[in-house]
């Protein structure tokens, strides 16, 4: 059923500010330049009221990073994270281009204000068996650049467990790496807390047809918890399908702790602390 113009007009009003966190954390993973309506001081003073006071600004491709880095330059709350999405690696492949846009990405990642490489690793699910090497060839260097410049990794892994754990492996992790909107099943946050990898959730967690997630949720330790927004994607129950933003993670973080059974204040403190380790 198409739906009606009060329908689609509700879909662009933003939610309304959540209940202040007693604990400040920091939205791990968010793409201001993607948001629309709210400039970065607006977003920043709007998480800040709410208990969201760093924001890791994520770029996927050369002017994402680019804006990233220069955005973080400008404000002490945000940190940056620069790299090519994997779903840019097959369109750059071919004539030198991946490699060059690589090596922006690598001079990038070493400026002070750039704590990660990511987001990085593979997507199966948008990318077809055609642009599998291209991903695969990228995540590598991004891994390799990771532990270069002794950077964080952030991974984004979309139905590609057992080649992004497999890659992992052969390349040797960093001594820091991150699994961006986590969106494996219990068993593989066993593997990762084995390895000692952070798990970032985001607001599918609180998606009806998410009890695979919230599984996996309650079998990660909450000393490698992070939360996310992934904004303007992934918007929390109850307003999904409308625009997500940083100061959103609060809905998302006591849905976590209802899944953990822990008080909000205590996954909060962990959350808090696992973010420092992560990216500080």
């Amino acid at each position: 059923m198409p739906k009606s113009a009060k329908a689609k007009a509700r879909e662009t009003v933003p939610p309304p500010l959540p209940e202040p966190l007693a604990v400040p954390v920091a939205d791990s993973h968010t793409h201001l330049d993607m948001q629309r309506g709210a400039g970065v001081e607006e977003a920043l003073a709007k998480a800040a009221s709410v208990g969201v006071t760093r924001l890791v600004q994520v770029g996927c491709d050369l002017p994402g990073a680019r804006w990233a880095v220069d955005t973080a330059a400008r404000h002490e709350a945000i940190w940056a994270a620069v790299a090519l999405h994997p779903n840019e690696a097959p369109r750059l492949d071919g004539e030198g281009a991946l490699d060059a846009a690589l090596a922006e990405i690598a001079e990038l990642a070493a400026r002070h204000e750039v704590r990660a490489l990511g987001e990085t690793g593979l997507d199966y699910y948008r990318t077809g068996p055609e642009g599998v090497a291209a991903q695969q060839r990228s995540f590598r260097r991004h891994i390799e650049l990771a532990k270069e410049l002794g950077k964080t990794l952030v991974i984004h892994d979309r139905d590609a467990h057992e080649d992004v754990l497999r890659i992992l492996r052969e390349e040797g992790a960093p001594a820091r790496t991150v699994f961006h909107c986590f969106s494996g099943d219990a068993a593989m946050a066993e593997v990762c807390a084995e390895h000692g990898y952070f798990m970032s959730f985001a607001g599918n967690v609180t998606f009806a047809s998410a009890q695979p997630l919230r599984d996996a949720l309650a079998a990660a330790p909450p000393e490698l918890l992070l939360v996310e927004t992934d904004a303007p994607f992934l918007t929390p129950a109850p307003f999904r399908g409308r625009p997500n933003a940083p100061y959103l993670i609060p809905v998302t973080l006591r849905a976590m702790a209802q899944v953990k059974g822990m008080a909000e204040e205590e996954l909060a403190r962990h959350v808090a602390a696992n973010t420092v380790r992560a990216f500080g």
